[in-house]
């Protein structure tokens, strides 16, 4: 099958679950071809796997710290530029377009009536799961910025509805083993200003943290261990962790759990996904939430045991072989067998 498969570029949660999925449709056999919209081609990191790759503007959403910054996501906007691409963008040949909430990919299947299928935590968000309150404008850009005619939707537990568990990196089937550290937290809050992160967990001297943001080098300061972003690195400080502190997200927060980490979600402020996961988080005991960077909060949560892990099944394998099936009528069969199935 020749599939085109659009990945949105903002935040590293989207390029990490493609990441797995488009592997192994290639193991599979497909020809794969991806484009990848909304950062900057020198910005985007290990993106090997998904040559041959183009990436386009497309659109993306503006955060500033900690908060959804509305106004100047619409002065960014370029819908010019997006139609253009939507417009000329090639699709001679393809027999199925995926988009991981890519919106150039989307438009251009339902312009051209090529079966389209949306992947990814977004797409879950078309059934009934926890859904935080919001502006009637947060719900529809939710649910229409890049729909698709088919679901492949992931969530931390399935909710007695047609949605697929968190896709893991095959990494973390292969070197779980991993013994953690004591006192090891790792600390992911790339909304927030690296001093502000760090002002916040000072005072808890006796836990090591290792914080992840822009940083212009590495560096090990008492008890804090900033860091860049390097997904070995990162992947390797996750499995050593007793917990994890991040934004709501879905991808990391679905790593952890699988592992068995305690969970602190801290949700980006006006972003109705992020509420959305930090109340289902805490619906499902999984974790907690906190929605500032409250000592306090930190202070309980950090006393808290680890969790048992959740061991998901390797979701592509189910992903892909529904796709592979070309019966897409039938998502209900692939769902059921992966949340049956464990690692």
């Amino acid at each position: 099958m020749k599939i085109l498969f659009g990945v949105q570029g903002t935040g590293n949660g989207h390029i990490s679950r493609s990441r797995e999925l488009v592997g192994k449709l290639k193991q599979d056999g497909h020809e794969v071809e991806v484009i990848i919209s909304g950062r900057k081609e020198e910005e985007l990191k290990e993106i090997e796997v998904f040559a041959p790759c183009r990436v386009m503007k497309g659109l993306t959403l503006v955060t500033y710290k900690g908060r959804m910054n509305y106004m100047e996501t619409m002065f960014q906007l370029d819908l010019a530029r997006l139609m253009s691409d939507v417009l000329t963008l090639d699709t001679t040949g393809i027999d199925l377009i995926i988009t991981d909430f890519e919106p150039i990919t989307s438009m251009a299947a339902r312009i051209r009536n090529i079966p389209s299928m949306g992947f990814g935590h977004q797409y879950a968000f078309r059934y009934d799961i926890p859904l935080a309150r919001g502006s009637i404008f947060e719900k529809y850009t939710l649910l229409n910025f890049a729909p698709a005619r088919y679901n492949a939707g992931l969530h931390w537990a399935h909710f007695n509805q047609p949605i697929f568990p968190p896709v893991i990196p095959a990494t973390l089937y292969a070197q779980r083993a991993v013994a953690t550290v004591p006192g090891k937290i790792l600390v992911y809050l790339p909304f927030e200003e690296v001093e502000d992160v760090a002002e916040f967990v000072r005072p808890f001297t006796d836990y090591k943290f290792h914080i992840y943001g822009k940083v212009k080098e590495d560096l090990d300061e008492a008890h804090l261990h900033y860091r860049g972003y390097s997904r070995e690195g990162f992947l390797l400080d996750l499995m050593e962790s007793n917990g994890v502190v991040c934004n709501a997200g879905f991808e990391l927060p679905g790593e952890a759990l699988h592992l068995g980490k305690k969970l602190l979600l801290r949700p980006l402020d006006g972003q109705i996904e992020q509420e959305s996961n930090a109340l289902a988080m805490e619906e499902l005991h999984y974790g907690m939430a906190m929605h500032a960077l409250d000592p306090e909060i930190l202070k309980r949560w950090l006393e808290l045991p680890c969790r048992e892990p959740l061991n998901y099944s390797r979701t592509v394998d189910y992903i892909a072989e529904w796709i592979g099936s070309g019966d897409w009528e039938a998502l209900p069969r692939y769902t059921e067998a992966a949340w049956k199935a464990t690692f």
